[in-house]
């Protein structure tokens, strides 16, 4: 019985982030209807975008933080439930500001997913499987991004764009309803710590920020999240504009690296497991299936150099390959390390850091774009992940648990100790 909950509880955190990569992607192809209907710019459109990355961006850490003192059962049924609500009223809107505002609530939403499913996981699974859990509950992500485009589609051409975001938001409505309804049980879990919301049972912020591993993780997302967004947001253009790829046809093409980073996602957590079963320590599993990923990525450059448009397809593939590999076992390595108590809020801290980059750093990706080519971005790409490689060995000697059993109270009474 305790198998199957905790396999239904991922499979739930897979539909989860799917809804979230399906949801925040229905925009940005409902668009040209909506500006069709409403004459909104395509100035207002950037602010709207704007609007979901700055809530999204204070969202992770705030979500991560909160789900780290009341759970992941309330914790992502809230975060679900927000951005689901938001989702289904932009079936309603009728003006720019309105547009503006839902999209801010479903960033605001959207912030505590993967903080949630982190934590979750980490709360369900032991180290040898919590790899591969988080590599199913995450590569959900990669199969809404891989979906959305076309169910978009076909949702506004039966019931018009309003329906493409109306039945998706019922959809994760009834998904909180669901998840609630499971049973969670302190002996089925793989972590038997209780559960409380007394601070004794989280790590106080300020210690959090006192750790090296902390500020290390946060600058690697940093550092990559860009990365990851210029593939997400630059590719159908990059088609277009260099390759001379229709509309059409990229349509038919843009879904295969997002394939690829969905089917990595799993096999990068399943190959750390299988690591760790056959001997290896957590340090090495980890740090091993990260390096063959910081390897793989060196073929983005060549991208730039090769004729075939399908040969450069296969090779974003591969990027994206390499990305599943990486952004699995990066997770799971904070879960390692922090437990419990503190992993939401340092996954927080790190998806804000990297939502803050992407929003610092596309604009000036258009410059480069369009003053160079894309050639510059290519290289950095392939780069970037060996960078980031080099500075985890260097910085992080051993991945291995920061707080042991008791050791967040000591902390706690510590620090009241020392205030007047």
């Amino acid at each position: 019985m305790k198998k199957n909950i905790r396999w239904a509880i991922v499979f739930l955190l897979f539909i989860a982030t799917g809804l979230s990569f399906l949801d925040r992607q229905v925009l940005s192809i409902a668009i040209l209807k909506i500006q069709e209907e409403f004459h909104i710019t395509d100035v207002q459109y950037g602010m709207v975008n704007t609007s979901f990355l700055i809530s999204y961006a204070i969202m992770f850490t705030l979500g991560g933080w909160l789900i780290d003192r009341v759970g992941g059962k309330i914790g992502l049924a809230l975060s679900v439930g927000v951005w689901s609500v938001a989702n289904s009223l932009h079936a309603v809107m009728t003006s720019f500001t309105q547009l503006l505002t839902y999209r801010f609530f479903l960033g605001m939403g959207e912030g505590g997913c993967f903080p949630g499913a982190a934590w979750t996981v980490y709360r369900w699974f032991d180290k040898k499987e919590r790899a591969l859990a988080n590599g199913i509950a995450i590569g959900g992500s990669a199969i809404g991004a891989v979906v959305a485009p076309p169910l978009t589609i076909w949702l506004s051409a039966n019931y018009g764009w309003r329906g493409g975001f109306l039945i998706p938001g019922l959809v994760g409505i009834a998904w909180v309803v669901i998840w609630l309804l499971i049973p969670w049980k302190k002996t089925d879990m793989a972590v038997e710590e209780p559960i409380s919301t007394t601070k004794q049972d989280t790590v106080p912020f300020l210690t959090l920020l006192q750790k090296r591993p902390t500020w290390v993780f946060i600058l690697i997302r940093f550092l990559l999240d860009p990365v990851f967004y210029f593939m997400m947001f630059w590719i159908p253009k990059y088609l277009s504009s260099v390759r001379g790829v229709s509309f059409e046809e990229i349509g038919n093409l843009f879904w295969i690296p997002f394939l690829a980073l969905g089917i990595s996602n799993v096999i990068g957590g399943w190959f750390s497991g299988k690591l760790i079963a056959g001997g290896f320590s957590i340090n090495k599993a980890r740090k091993t299936v990260m390096g063959i990923a910081a390897l793989l990525t060196l073929a983005a450059p060549a991208i730039e150099w090769v004729s075939s448009v399908g040969v450069a397809v296969g090779l974003m593939a591969v990027f994206m390959f390499a990305h599943g590999f990486w952004i699995t076992n990066y997770i799971t390595a904070i879960s390692d390390m922090f437990g419990q108590k503190a992993t939401s809020t340092v996954v927080g801290l790190s998806g804000t850091a990297g939502a803050v980059s992407g929003l610092l750093l596309n604009p000036l990706m258009g410059v480069v774009i369009e003053q160079y080519s894309y050639r510059p971005l290519w290289v950095a790409s392939g780069l970037l992940y060996p960078l980031a490689f080099a500075l985890l060995i260097w910085l992080i000697p051993r991945i291995k648990p920061l707080f042991e059993e008791g050791q967040v109270r000591l902390i706690q009474e510590d620090i009241s100790t020392r205030i007047p």
